[in-house]
């Protein structure tokens, strides 16, 4: 067992107790940002392998960080290992990125003994995407709601449309405007704030029983997905 436990070549004895720590603490950090993860995600790119790297990524990088210890053989010697198998799945979301390289960090920090610092970096790390996740920082929500409708009649009486949606919505914009030369009408595509969500439905059996107005369809901005 003496042997075993130092049979590790390098230029200072392997400290038992500090790598132990270093791979649990850089499995815990992982295991958090991990958890965040899960809960903050939004979009159709989830993918449970990826939640799963997040936890395993930083008790690998924290391992490289051990087995290197500071020798220029073995950084090169890793550089080639790395030149042959190569990290190629794409990101297809930018704050994904922002994951990969927070655990990466994470086990750096762990790899090198810096217990202290990978515990706060984790933490305040977690603290700002669940922020970010909480507040809906960055969102511009101008409106909640798009109608998309084909108006038969003339664009002279349009008022009566333009009556009808103030009725539900604090705002509205009509965002495209389109014409056929083969057929009578015109597609029209709304921007629409309302005044109650809820009354979504309402607004869409209206709309269907006015005169002129064909082919309706109503979208909430949540169900929306940015691909």
């Amino acid at each position: 067992m003496e042997w075993f436990l130092n049979a590790d070549f390098s230029t200072a004895p392997t400290p038992l107790n500090l790598t132990l720590l270093g791979l649990v603490l850089a499995f815990l950090c992982g295991h958090l940002v991990a958890w965040v993860y899960m809960l903050t995600h939004s979009g159709l790119s989830y993918s449970r392998t990826f939640v799963q790297s997040l936890m395993i990524m930083p008790v690998i990088v924290a391992l490289v960080m051990m087995v290197l210890s500071n020798n220029i053989v073995y950084a090169f010697g890793l550089m080639a290992v790395f030149a042959i198998v190569r990290f190629r799945n794409i990101l297809r979301d930018t704050l994904d990125t922002t994951y990969i390289l927070g655990v990466i960090v994470i086990g750096m920090a762990c790899g090198t003994y810096k217990f202290l610092t990978a515990t706060l970096g984790c933490l305040v790390i977690a603290a700002i995407l669940l922020y970010v996740w909480l507040t809906g920082f960055g969102t511009r929500q101008r409106f909640d709601m798009i109608l998309n409708l084909h108006w038969s009649r003339d664009m002279a009486q349009i008022a009566e449309l333009d009556t009808l949606l103030g009725r539900y919505c604090l705002r509205s914009v009509c965002a495209s405007q389109r014409s056929h030369q083969s057929q009578s009408g015109t597609d029209l595509s709304y921007r629409l704030l309302l005044r109650n969500p809820d009354r979504m439905k309402d607004l869409l059996d209206e709309l269907k029983s006015l005169e002129g107005v064909l082919r309706v369809t109503g979208l909430k901005s949540e169900e929306e997905s940015e691909l």
